[in-house]
């Protein structure tokens, strides 16, 4: 079998799936079964309108939070930890073994480690000048 590298200007979701096609098989193969399931928890204005919230998934006995997004007007007022908490929640019903997920210097670090996370990766210059972190809390 020969192939050709094409780098790809504006690459689609078809353009993904196939990268990842191969990874997936590989995964099957050799890998523990996986079976994702994404979690979303809305927070909501007065009107019931979606203002922020929590993204995350989990797999492989793990949860990852991907999102995580207060709006500066209802900052301080314990939203971003009940968030943090109701997943905790779910994650722990699902059987997983903790959380994890990424932040970077000018966002929440201080924040999650209030919460119980601490850094186990970071790496520096992402963007230039800061740090991108990677945290966990294991149950």
């Amino acid at each position: 079998m020969s192939a050709q590298i094409e780098v790809v200007a504006e690459p689609t979701s078809e353009d993904r799936e196939a990268i990842a096609l191969p990874l997936r098989e590989y995964n099957r193969r050799y890998g523990p079964p996986l079976t994702a399931k994404p979690v979303g928890i809305l927070l909501k204005d007065e009107a019931g309108t979606p203002v922020g919230g929590l993204w995350g998934r989990i797999a492989y006995d793990w949860l990852f939070i991907e999102l995580l997004a207060v709006p500066e007007s209802l900052r301080g007022k314990k939203h971003g930890a009940a968030l943090v908490n109701e997943a905790e929640e779910i994650a722990r019903r699902e059987g997983c073994l903790g959380v994890w997920l990424d932040t970077y210097e000018f966002q929440s670090r201080g924040f999650y480690e209030r919460l119980g996370y601490s850094v186990f990766g970071a790496l520096a210059d992402h963007p230039a000048g800061s740090t991108r972190f990677f945290m966990n809390k294991r149950f």
